[in-house]
């Protein structure tokens, strides 16, 4: 899938909008796998991706929906996305 539609935060790579537009106003969606919410908890809670990440994580990464997580999902390989993406 393309990169501009994986979390920034947990590398899920099936957003269904772009986290932020070309204008760089985010979409508030909601990642189904980590529950963070684009323009809500970065601008208004002003949490940082690697922060929603690491408290995440230390949470057991629990799916935010859980009926969306992928049969065979693999949180190393998820988490790889974002490195991906950051090289880009």
């Amino acid at each position: 899938m393309d990169k501009r539609y994986i979390c920034l935060v947990c590398g899920y790579n099936r957003l269904e909008e772009l986290p932020y537009g070309i204008d760089g106003y985010p979409s508030y969606e909601i990642c189904a796998c980590c529950g963070f919410e684009y323009g809500y908890d970065d601008l208004d809670r002003g949490e940082s991706f690697k922060e929603y990440r690491e408290k995440w994580l230390n949470n057991g990464a629990q799916w935010f929906v859980p009926k969306e997580r992928p049969a065979h999902w693999n949180l190393s390989e998820q988490l790889k996305n974002i490195t991906k993406y950051e090289s880009q």
